[in-house]
């Protein structure tokens, strides 16, 4: 058994609707072939360079295989009679390691590439919401603060009206004491002027 590389070119909107039905289909006529399949990956999607049975995107889809060089004429006839595969193309690849096999595709790259941007957006978006969150918070503190910082000042502004209407009271009275202190020193004043007048 020598191993093969086999292209096999499908159309892009079946893939889209039906990957396994399109691998499965892949599968069943290296199975018929009775080929031992060891990779089987979606290479690429591409415009085609001229339509092939009426379709203008194909989806390449990259297998490698181990049968006899006697079967490959019947998965190149058994490709013809498929309705979902539209060409393949065989090489012998009796040189090519498993690194080489297993090596990125183009489609590979460009899913992770994809994932990565995906995985990029997530924790940005994650990232916005943490500083619109510590935003708000930041906010709702100091909200807090400044209406505390009101509070302090009414309750000191109350303390010093009050202390003021202690001291106009406080004045008040001490008017009040000093003119009746006055007014009786006054009395005793005018007292003794009355009783000379008498003595005379």
């Amino acid at each position: 058994m020598k191993l093969y590389e086999g292209l096999f070119l499908v159309d892009s909107a079946d893939a889209a609707a039906d990957w396994a039905g399109t691998i499965g289909a892949i599968e069943k006529v290296l199975s018929r072939a009775e080929a031992e399949v060891v990779s089987l990956n979606k290479w690429d999607e591409r415009k085609l360079a001229y339509d092939v049975n009426g379709r203008g995107r194909g989806t390449y889809i990259l297998s490698y295989f181990k049968c006899g060089p006697d079967k490959i004429t019947s998965i190149e006839r058994d490709v013809q009679l498929s309705e979902q595969i539209i060409r393949v193309m065989i090489l012998t690849t009796d040189r090519m390691g498993e690194d080489d096999i297993s090596k990125d595709t183009p489609a590979g790259v460009a899913e992770r590439a994809a994932a990565a941007a995906e995985i990029k957006a997530a924790e940005a978006a994650e990232i916005a919401e943490a500083e619109a969150q510590a935003a708000a918070e930041i906010a709702e503190a100091e909200a807090e603060l400044a209406a505390s910082e009101s509070e302090a000042t009414e309750s000191v502004v109350e303390e010093e009206t009050a202390s003021g209407d202690e001291v106009a009271e406080s004045e008040e009275s001490s008017d009040a004491d000093v003119a009746a202190v006055e007014e009786t020193l006054d009395e005793d004043a005018a007292e003794p002027e009355e009783s000379s007048d008498d003595a005379k």
